[in-house]
């Protein structure tokens, strides 16, 4: 993925970003897309999907896809907010409830330092409420000096 432009508009980075990382593998699949963004936070997205349902009695996502939601939202955090590609080093994602079968998830994360060559992310996963979350997450992230295609 092409690094974003950090002089274009926030609307531009957010489409620009969007459009590369939405656009191609994992993340494409999953139907992973952008949902907001500020200075410090970004938001992304995936909708409930039957094949992504782990047990189908109960119709609740499998943990696989809520957790490279999060991975996906913890590491884009660091690219748009400290203009640092990187990679995961370290994720863990603490379930407090699962998901609601047919709800949209959506991931919330903000890096929240930066040493040397490292970046530290937390953030937490809900639905419809910011204040009733199913999951939170804690990561570290390393820089990657190859830029992503």
């Amino acid at each position: 993925m092409k690094q974003p432009d950090p002089a274009a508009s926030d609307a531009d980075a957010i489409a620009a970003f969007g459009q590369a990382f939405g656009g191609a593998g994992h993340a494409k699949w999953l139907g992973i897309r952008v949902h907001a963004r500020t200075e410090t936070w970004l938001e992304l997205a995936m909708d409930w999907r039957a094949d992504l349902v782990g047990d189908p009695a109960t119709g609740v996502l499998s943990s696989g896809p809520v957790v490279s939601l999060m991975d996906s939202c913890a590491g884009a955090v660091v690219w748009l907010t400290k203009n640092m590609p990187a990679v995961t080093i370290d994720l863990r994602v603490d379930y407090l409830r699962p998901a609601r079968p047919g709800s949209t998830i959506i991931a919330r994360c903000e890096c929240y330092r930066v040493a040397r060559e490292i970046a530290f992310v937390r953030g937490f996963g809900y639905e419809t409420d910011p204040d009733d979350p199913l999951c939170q997450v804690a990561g570290s992230f390393m820089r990657s000096e190859r830029p992503f295609k």
